[in-house]
């Protein structure tokens, strides 16, 4: 069955038309997605919830990526889209108002996978959301997320800007993250 998507202007406005995932890949349609990060403070340090993607995943297989992102069905909100996917990848269940909302990104990128042509165009809304969850509790949907790893969201920027380790994560994204932990000064 195929997953529709709006198709939303450059503002992640829907334009009120739908198109499904798979054209919107091929075609470059922009579309919206859904990023939750999940952090906790521990030994005084703020970590980040790293999935890591399955080995079978069409695109960036076994990348470490955002704790839970999903494309945001047509009809559907940011908030909506957000609890589902923490549900569906981690087995994670949360509030609306747990999520604090910190910022919109736009991807745009072009690659190969499996011989076809993928064009990425998401207009991305970024939550936060503190969770100290034990990573041997969650559920995860195999399918989707190998395993997870809590890691210093300073280590974790230094990974990234480095390219220590295999992943996917835009280092804005992940700045912005940082900033907003810190500009909630949120503390546990």
């Amino acid at each position: 069955m195929k997953e529709f998507l709006d198709v939303v202007d450059e503002n992640g406005i829907p334009t009120g038309e739908t198109v499904d995932r798979e054209t919107a890949h091929s075609k470059g349609i922009l579309h919206r997605t859904s990023h939750v990060w999940i952090f906790r403070k521990k030994n005084g340090k703020i970590q980040i919830l790293l999935q890591k993607r399955c080995s079978s995943k069409k695109s960036f297989p076994g990348c470490y990526d955002i704790s839970s992102a999903g494309h945001i069905p047509a009809g559907t909100d940011y908030i909506t889209s957000a609890l589902r996917e923490l549900k569906e990848e981690l087995g994670i269940e949360s509030k609306p108002e747990e999520l604090i909302k910190c910022g919109d990104i736009t991807t745009i990128a072009n690659d190969v996978f499996f011989g076809k042509e993928f064009h990425n165009r998401e207009f991305s809304g970024i939550f936060i959301l503190y969770k100290d969850v034990d990573e041997q509790h969650l559920t995860l949907q195999f399918e989707e997320v190998e395993s997870v790893l809590w890691m210093d969201i300073d280590d974790c920027i230094e990974s990234v800007k480095n390219n220590t380790i295999k992943h996917c994560i835009a280092i804005d994204e992940l700045m912005t993250v940082k900033n907003a932990i810190e500009k909630y000064n949120i503390s546990q």
